[in-house]
């Protein structure tokens, strides 16, 4: 994915625009290519807390969870 779509997708989902599965599908991928980890403190806390929470694996991979709870 090029990084201007990571970027427009980041801009939606501070304003609010995502829904749960957008915004598990962004984390999800900012976890698998670990750019979370250098962003601003509250994507890193976020991401913690779905990992915690096991809505997605700490190798970015969104668990089963996800579409038991009808997200997917």
């Amino acid at each position: 994915m090029k990084m201007t779509d990571i970027i427009d997708r980041i801009m939606s989902y501070e304003m609010g625009f995502m829904d749960d599965a957008e915004t598990l599908k962004l984390f999800s991928e900012l976890i698998s290519n670990k750019m979370v980890w250098s962003m601003q403190g509250h994507y890193g806390r976020t991401a913690s807390a779905l990992i915690e929470s096991g809505w997605i694996d700490s190798d970015g991979s969104i668990t089963d969870k996800a579409y038991d709870n009808d997200i997917l």
